[in-house]
């Protein structure tokens, strides 16, 4: 297993300027459904998460002929996933990606008061069970 590491500061301008990380930008909070319409839904689930050793071609391939790519990449970005093929991007991508989207998106106050603080500030409380 390797470890992933920083992206380079090249590959964060290039990302910058990639029309995937543009579109996601555009179209983040445009629809709620969409994963309802991903091309993925037909294809084993598996063909998104391929071994590091696999290439990701076939997920990739799919992802381009996608209508809801940039929404499915912004939610990626959002929650910082960091496997598998989302909107057409890889881990690896994305590590670059994720670089200038937080610069990009400032945290919504409203959002946060309406549904509650992101995933990811969520604690986890556990409940012992009754006896």
């Amino acid at each position: 297993m390797t470890r992933a590491r920083m992206p380079r500061p090249h590959e964060v301008a290039a990302a910058r300027r990639d029309p995937r990380l543009l579109r996601a930008l555009r179209e983040r909070r445009h629809d709620d459904a969409w994963r309802t319409r991903g091309t993925c839904q037909s294809v084993d689930p598996e063909t998104f998460f391929p071994a590091p050793n696999e290439p990701a071609d076939a997920a990739i391939a799919l992802c381009r002929s996608c209508d809801v790519q940039g929404s499915c990449l912004a939610w990626a970005l959002e929650v910082g996933d960091c496997h598998g093929v989302w909107g057409g991007t890889t881990p690896r991508e994305r590590r670059a990606m994720l670089v200038a989207w937080r610069s990009e998106v400032q945290p919504d106050p409203d959002a946060v008061d309406e549904a509650g603080p992101p995933v990811r500030d969520r604690l986890l409380t556990l409940v012992p069970l009754g006896r």
